[in-house]
């Protein structure tokens, strides 16, 4: 299954608007009210509340099945059903297809997936529409973002298929942050990764920031969230159990690692049977990640 290219048009009001520019926006780049979800017959997002400010990074904490990616998806529009609110930028997207919501500026990443195997790094890089193309406010040009993924420029000739699973979760990274989206949804991007991969990303996201990115991050480690966030929502059975800023989570940390299982996970590759689920697409566990396989264009 080949993964999708994400293609936002500019017929979003803000197109001609730099990210920086979109992000002090003085709406919520992403304001989730009330938000219920089905997947077939099952109800898996139960009134889900969240809010994340205009260049905030806001992680989602969670146990396998709690409704954290179902969340990202209810936000892009690929569940089966759904009912409440969910604003983009100050816009209504409840009712929007995938594809339309993808032009307010949205872009989702689900690990390396996103990458095409058999193309280079810098290949696949050019593969998103360019600046020159009229996408969202214009894309990240390859020269910013080779300073922000050093190592993406030392194997740019290398094949997709051939690099570290840090350096394709950068590359996946970089490709969404070519298409000119400045709300980044990023699914579980830090599983399974190497100690070295993972301090590579925790220096990415306060770079995006200060670039005026807005990030919603799905993670189930508190390990990996510690250092990442401003704030964190806690997701348990379809709902927000808890919320909590970033000068809170050392007083927190116990009891979530008591919730989340945290030193008592099974190995990576063990985990099977995720719960979190799509619709329209096609989701699937590859040992490392679930992920739906499901184009956001006509």
């Amino acid at each position: 299954m080949e993964p999708r290219i994400l293609h936002p048009g500019n017929t979003n009001p803000d197109a001609k608007r730099s990210v920086h520019e979109r992000g002090t926006n003085m709406s919520p780049a992403l304001e989730i009210a009330d938000l219920h979800a089905w997947h077939g017959e099952s109800h898996v997002l139960r009134g889900v509340n969240l809010q994340v400010a205009p260049g905030e990074i806001v992680v989602l904490l969670g146990r396998e099945g709690s409704g954290r990616t179902a969340t990202l998806h209810a936000t892009l529009g690929l569940m089966h059903t759904r009912t409440g609110s969910v604003r983009i930028g100050g816009t209504e997207s409840i009712t929007l297809s995938s594809h339309k919501i993808a032009r307010l500026g949205v872009g989702y990443c689900a690990g390396e997936h996103e990458v095409f195997a058999g193309l280079s790094c810098e290949e696949n890089l050019l593969l998103p529409m360019s600046a020159d193309d009229g996408t969202l406010g214009g894309g990240m040009p390859l020269a910013e973002i080779y300073d922000l993924f050093p190592s993406l420029l030392a194997q740019r000739h290398a094949p997709g298929a051939g690099l570290p699973r840090g350096d394709r979760r950068m590359l996946a990274v970089a490709r969404l942050l070519r298409t000119g989206a400045n709300l980044l949804l990023l699914d579980d991007i830090l599983e399974g990764l190497t100690p070295t991969a993972t301090q590579a990303f925790m220096r990415m996201s306060p770079a995006l920031k200060t670039k005026g990115y807005t990030m919603l991050m799905v993670e189930r480690s508190v390990r990996h969230a510690t250092p990442l966030g401003d704030r964190y929502y806690v997701m348990t059975d379809g709902r927000i159990s808890d919320q909590f800023n970033a000068s809170d989570l050392r007083n927190k940390h116990a009891a979530l690692e008591t919730l989340l299982d945290a030193r008592v996970l099974p190995p990576h590759n063990d985990r099977r049977g995720r719960a979190d689920s799509c619709h329209g697409g096609t989701l699937t566990d590859r040992g490392d990640t679930s992920t739906c396989h499901q184009p956001l264009q006509q």
